[in-house]
């Protein structure tokens, strides 16, 4: 595929560039209300980008100095963005739900002497600090509805300084945009990971500028966006930059609006994260349950119609995962059979996917050309049914040390439980956890180590920098150019890489076995009456879970969404939870013995983002066991009531208005 887009060596010239070739398309889109968005064209977001960054060189700022930029998604963040870069600066960007102890940190960690704050609210917070921030010299509010006080600068006031200046012939801005180099930094974006203190990312031109000429699939000027994660996030932003290379427009949306905003723009494509699609999944669920009888009957036929049809289909297009390199018999016979579904469920499949799964599709627009998951693991059966029904989702990896794209599933390789091939331009390898030993690629095996299970490390252009001031960490994780990401990977048969695990995240119990957390919290969300989960067990003699209920689950109790707690207390939530994680992870469902839940606790508050949760939903597993230690170890008392609770369950077995 030929890349189409603007390829410069570096963002601020892509700016530039794209103001020139784009020049009124629309570029970004402010939502007003319902139905009515606002657009700024390029050459506005440029000359505003211009403006600002002018009046930030007249107050000081040199080049590849850092300026603090604390806002969620708005148009006055890609006007801040576009003034810094083009002002041969770099940004170190934060979200408004920041604490004022990471403010502390970051700004005084990244040495920002200019900061701009997105509103009032989060600006009084930061006043507050400033006598513990003496190298802040400057604050700029950003909200051009609230007043600046005495001492801080108004982001308007300032484009507005800028404009004067650029109008008087000042052409500073076009200097410093010509002497950025590809090694320079454009943003230095501090972690908000899930173990430890933040680290700050340094991230460079060149490092963006690749994830930008390497797009794997094309994107066309008429192509709409919607904006929904983080932009300071690191996959938010890459989004936004191919977006504005190829001369899209980008809309901002909420998750308390983006089910009206989805009829409204009618997105081609979007960034997102797996909750997303979990929550409009478990929606659609909730909404056939409900239906009439012969509406329900029409969605499961046609659901089982299309599973048929399309997973025959990737198996014929080679885009069945493989793990273990099927054998050319196996091949054959899976091959025949994939024929005749296709022949069987076809003429019902058409059918009933003109009358039932198109108003399906209708959910998200109609127009979709498909959505990338990153930040998190896709659950498969959220995975497998929005790809069944013909709503391409795709997934993606990558970390914000990878400025953040290391693989991506394209529509040719759409291989349902892996995250697809690697970007272009991009090294892999999977070593041995233990050893150390690269088992992928190992050219002694005629499979090169296919289907090995190892530490995933990496090397390309899209590798970070380092950490700012923390050579140590940075030699920790980077050694001669290969990146050690800490996730446990597979490289499958069909040359794609699957996501095992977090090395962090697995759990070694009393008897040696390794597991991997993740695929048994994911099995365990797919049940209807969990909504959220996390595994323990580390240095015990078997697992346990803390488990959240979902109210939906629990609906024909009658206990209103305010009430998770009261749901908790009820004796049957707790027998029925116990059976169904019984249920999900058995040997019946391919999990291993020692893999099987003996014990768990609920929760009677969900997991929250900046809580329990980043930004990109990962939970953070030592907040988790910090917070609720003294309920883990409840559930690994000796003598715990294992044998009790199986008794109970047996007993609820028998009664049917106690069973599951």
């Amino acid at each position: 595929m030929k890349f189409s887009g603007i390829a410069a060596e570096n963002l601020a010239a892509m700016y530039q560039q794209a103001a020139r070739r784009y020049g009124d398309l629309p570029a970004l889109a402010s939502r007003l209300g319902s139905g009515r968005f606002r657009p700024v064209s390029y050459q506005d977001l440029y000359e505003l980008g211009a403006c600002l960054g002018t009046a930030l060189i007249e107050l000081g700022l040199q080049a590849r100095e850092h300026v603090g930029l604390i806002s969620d998604n708005r148009v006055e963040w890609n006007i801040v963005d576009y003034a810094v870069l083009m002002a041969g600066a770099a940004d170190v960007p934060r979200g408004t739900d920041v604490t004022n102890q990471e403010i502390e940190y970051i700004l005084k960690h990244s040495d920002a002497k200019i900061v701009f704050v997105e509103n009032r609210r989060l600006l009084d917070r930061v006043i507050h600090i400033m006598p513990k921030m003496d190298k802040v010299e400057r604050l700029v509010l950003m909200d051009p509805k609230a007043e600046a006080p005495k001492g801080v600068e108004s982001l308007y006031s300032l484009v507005a300084q800028g404009k004067r200046l650029r109008s008087a012939g000042d052409r500073r801005i076009e200097r410093r945009i010509s002497e950025i180099k590809p090694e320079d930094l454009f943003t230095l974006i501090y972690t908000s990971g899930t173990t430890g203190t933040p680290k700050g990312v340094q991230l460079t031109h060149a490092n963006m500028a690749s994830q930008v000429r390497n797009l794997p699939f094309c994107l066309e000027s008429d192509d709409r966006l919607l904006s929904i994660l983080p932009v300071w996030h690191s996959y938010e932003r890459v989004f936004q930059m191919i977006a504005l290379s190829n001369g899209c427009c980008t809309y901002f949306t909420s998750l308390r609006t983006i089910g009206d905003d989805l009829k409204t723009v009618k997105p081609t494509v979007m960034a997102s994260a797996p909750r997303l699609w979990e929550n409009l999944y478990l929606r659609i669920y909730k909404t056939v349950r409900q239906s009439h009888w012969i509406r329900r009957g029409l969605f499961r036929a046609a659901y089982f119609c299309s599973r048929q049809v399309k997973s025959s289909t990737f198996f014929l297009r080679g885009m069945e995962i493989d793990l273990r390199g099927r054998s050319f018999g196996e091949t054959l016979l899976r091959g025949l059979a994939s024929v005749l579904k296709i022949l069987l469920f076809l003429p019902p499949y058409v059918a009933l996917n003109a009358t039932v799964l198109e108003k399906l599709r209708q959910i998200v627009g109609g127009s979709f050309k498909g959505t990338v998951s990153g930040g998190g693991a896709l659950q498969p059966h959220v995975d497998e049914f929005f790809n069944y029904i013909g709503v391409p989702v795709k997934e993606g990896y990558g970390l914000t040390e990878t400025s953040p794209v290391l693989a991506v599933r394209v529509m040719e390789k759409l291989v349902i439980g892996t995250v697809g091939p690697l970007y272009p331009e991009t090294q892999l390898r999977i070593v041995d956890l233990n050893t150390g030993d690269v088992l992928f690629p190992d050219p002694r095996r005629s499979d090169q180590g296919r289907g090995l299970k190892g530490e995933i490390q990496v090397k390309g252009p899209q590798i970070m920098k380092g950490y700012y001031k923390d050579r140590e960490a940075t030699d920790r994780i980077l050694k001669d150019g290969w990146f050690s990401t800490g996730d446990v990977g597979i490289y499958t048969f069909n040359d794609c890489l699957k996501i095992v695990g977090r090395c962090k995240d697995t759990i070694v119990l009393l008897n040696g076995e390794n597991i991997e957390p993740i695929p048994i919290e994911a099995k365990l969300c797919e049940s209807p009456l969990i909504d959220q989960c996390m595994v323990v067990g580390q240095d015990r003699k078997q697992l346990g879970a803390l488990v959240v209920p979902s109210l939906d689950g629990f609906a024909e109790l009658g206990i209103s969404a305010e009430s998770l707690e009261q749901l908790v207390e009820l004796p049957e939530v707790e027998d029925r939870l116990h059976a169904e994680v019984k249920r999900c992870i058995s040997s019946e469902n391919g999990f291993k013995r020692f893999e099987h839940i003996h014990g768990l606790r609920l929760l009677a508050s969900p997991f929250e983002v900046g809580e329990e949760m980043t930004n990109t939903f990962k939970i953070k597993r030592h907040v988790v066991d910090e917070k609720y230690r003294s309920l883990i170890q409840d559930i690994f008392q000796e003598g715990h009531d294992t044998h009790e609770r199986d008794d109970r369950n047996k007993a609820g077995a028998r009664d049917p208005a106690r069973a599951s």
